[in-house]
């Protein structure tokens, strides 16, 4: 009997172990590295639902830029959803704010966090460099998780030894704004790190869809072709197909979308385009919807990558 007690006891102890190790990590700490726009715009929206984050770069003056921007953003947030209430409207800025710290030492700040998200260049070898380091000092808990847009995220977590706690979490600029978060799950990562990241995309009062790790996910994949033939028929324009200007219009009337796809190119930045379908096209150069343009090369030779340089497809003051 009393063997048959110590083993229904060993028998509780261990699935109670197996159980909480099972559990969901709830994220409480994120630290974002890269404060550009779509860095800055995901440690806007974590600080603002409650949770403390560090904001990530190489220099002060690139973090305190990223901090103004963020100002800037909430303030904007605060005009609208406090309109009646301009003080409570102000405590809401300065509340948001007080939760974000900055760091230039990616290394020194991870070590007590539940979520690293990275929005960094997009170059594989940086990001590998970036997240091999930081996996020999997070903790053990910590998930890491890359914004990338266009990278096999199996390709970034094979630079680290916690694949099953790794996988993309891709938000959509302007963040604040955009309700959509891409959870991408490689063959690798665990069920439990995949719901934790689903919870923490709600918890953002984001709307998470899932995705299997594939070229583009889902946005990117559907979106990036379209763009890509838009150019095209505009390229052919000397058979009489169409300006960019009555493309974009169509669209919009046609399709209803809010902008047309030379001025949504535009937005997003060429090189950004750019740079995902070359990365497409060295995957799969027989592929017609991967194929590169003149156009869009010439523009981006020139350093002309839309509103963010001031001339794009169409001119900014």
């Amino acid at each position: 009997m009393a063997f048959v007690t110590r083993q229904l006891m060993r028998s509780v102890s261990s699935s109670s172990t197996a159980s909480a190790s099972a559990k969901k990590i709830i994220v409480k700490h994120v630290t974002v590295i890269g404060g550009g726009l779509m860095g800055a715009g995901i440690a806007q929206v974590a600080a603002a639902t409650g949770h403390t984050v560090v904001l990530v770069d190489q220099t002060e003056d690139i973090l305190a830029k990223s901090k103004k921007g963020i100002e800037e953003s909430l303030r904007k947030v605060a005009k609208k959803k406090f309109a009646e209430n301009p003080k409570a409207g102000d405590e809401f800025v300065e509340k948001t704010l007080s939760t974000i710290v900055t760091s230039t030492d990616a290394a020194s700040v991870v070590h007590s966090t539940d979520l690293v998200v990275e929005a960094i260049v997009e170059n594989l070898k940086v990001k590998n460099e970036l997240f091999k380091r930081l996996d020999k000092f997070a903790a053990e808990h910590t998930i890491f998780a890359s914004n990338t847009s266009s990278l096999q995220i199996t390709s970034i977590a094979n630079a680290t030894t916690r694949q099953d706690r790794f996988a993309g979490l891709h938000f959509f600029n302007p963040v604040p704004v955009m309700k959509l978060v891409e959870v991408i799950k490689t063959p690798m990562t665990s069920q439990k790190t995949f719901e934790s990241l689903v919870d923490f995309s709600k918890a953002l009062g984001k709307h998470p869809v899932s995705c299997k790790d594939t070229p583009g996910f889902i946005v990117n994949r559907l979106l990036v072709p379209y763009l890509m033939e838009a150019i095209r028929l505009y390229e052919r324009v000397s058979d009489g197909d169409a300006s960019k200007e009555d493309i974009d219009t169509a669209m919009k009337l046609g399709a209803g979308y809010p902008m047309g796809p030379f001025e949504l190119l535009d937005y997003v930045g060429l090189d950004t385009t750019k740079f995902i379908v070359d990365g497409w096209h060295e995957m799969d150069a027989e592929n017609p919807l991967h194929q590169p343009s003149p156009s869009l090369n010439k523009l981006v030779a020139e350093n002309k990558f839309g509103k963010k340089t001031g001339e794009g497809f169409y001119k900014y003051k």
